[in-house]
């Protein structure tokens, strides 16, 4: 089997779908999948599978996609010096006030000796029940992963979503609760979200608190509004993607711009940080692909991103990145 796609909700139910697939520019009838990489470069982002299989359980997913052999990676050591430059650079541009955030990323490099990647979909599907599983396979490559990220949830005409921003280890919930940059990177999200939402109509806001996601603490802070007129997915893509969680803010062509030099000079996989959608029974659910890995042949990434603002230190965000890598082998049993 080497061409499907997947995805999983935080109750554990999961859809399998079976190519070929047929693309779309919009959102088909019935059941499909959105596939795009972080600059929504595909022209026809929507994939109907040919087949499509409920999963309930790895028993069920085993009876698909057969044996799961524990995949074995040799890792590199990943470089400091190119991310310490981006640090460096996107810092003073914060400190200046011409930018508030920016979200670079470091991408771990390894290589397969044995197994198969997609056979981590296995530990995707155990994943703990408040991440989504996502996943795309195609002729020799792919990616996967189990994301705690929300981009939005659409039914009807309400429109749900998250701020989640700010991490840390557990054990230290009181450090974290008063830490101060790591509050401030949390609600120029939810700031974000609230200006972006409220085109569409009155938006509720829950109170920040906190949450665990893989072994790591996070800042969530949940967001819903009643849209006056139908939205269509692809144009809340549009609002929403690149939320400053991953992205950048402002969100102009300029720091775009910035944002993508900087993606592309550290080699970061397309699928990192891009929204990942399935649509089901009237309802569309969109993740950002944060917390995977991608591969091409036996070339491995582990990608993992850090928010840099004002208060922001180098080793600290050095060793995020570490943790959130770490939290993404712990997941995925390698």
């Amino acid at each position: 089997m080497t061409d499907f796609a997947f995805f999983r909700l935080p109750n554990g139910h999961a859809w399998l779908g079976l190519g070929p697939f047929t693309e779309s520019a919009d959102m088909p009838e019935g059941t499909a999948f959105f596939i795009n990489d972080f600059d929504l470069t595909d022209p026809k982002p929507w994939k109907q599978p040919a087949n499509l299989v409920e999963i309930t359980s790895t028993a069920d997913l085993q009876a698909v996609v057969g044996e799961a052999t524990k995949l074995k990676v040799v890792w590199e050591k990943p470089h400091t010096e190119g991310f310490k430059m981006a640090f460096r650079r996107i810092r003073r541009e914060v400190v200046s006030g011409r930018l508030s955030k920016m979200v670079p990323v470091l991408t771990e490099c390894g290589v397969v000796v044995d197994g198969t990647p997609y056979s981590l979909l296995h530990a995707v599907m155990r994943a703990p029940a408040n991440l989504w599983g996502y996943g795309r396979v195609t002729q020799g490559r792919g990616f996967l992963g189990a994301t705690p990220e929300l981009l939005f949830q659409r039914e009807g005409d309400e429109v749900k979503t998250m701020a989640l921003a700010g991490t840390a280890k557990p054990g230290a919930d009181d450090a974290f609760l008063a830490d101060v940059k790591e509050i401030e990177e949390h609600e120029i999200v939810a700031s974000y979200l609230m200006e972006r939402l409220s085109t569409l109509g009155e938006v509720q806001r829950d109170q920040r608190h906190l949450c665990e996601a893989a072994g790591l603490r996070h800042f969530q802070t949940g967001l819903r509004v009643t849209c006056r007129q139908p939205q269509a997915p692809n144009d809340l893509v549009r609002l929403l993607h690149p939320t400053p969680a991953v992205g950048c803010l402002p969100r102009t062509e300029e720091w775009l711009g910035k944002l993508r030099e900087y993606r592309s000079f550290m080699q970061v996989p397309g699928f990192f940080g891009a929204p990942f959608g399935f649509s089901h029974a009237g309802a569309q659910h969109f993740v950002v692909s944060i917390r995977g890995l991608g591969w091409e042949g036996s070339k491995l990434t582990l990608p993992s991103g850090c928010g840099i603002v004002g208060g922001s230190a180098f080793d600290h965000e050095w060793r995020e990145l570490r943790l959130k890598r770490e939290a993404v082998v712990r997941l995925l049993g390698l």
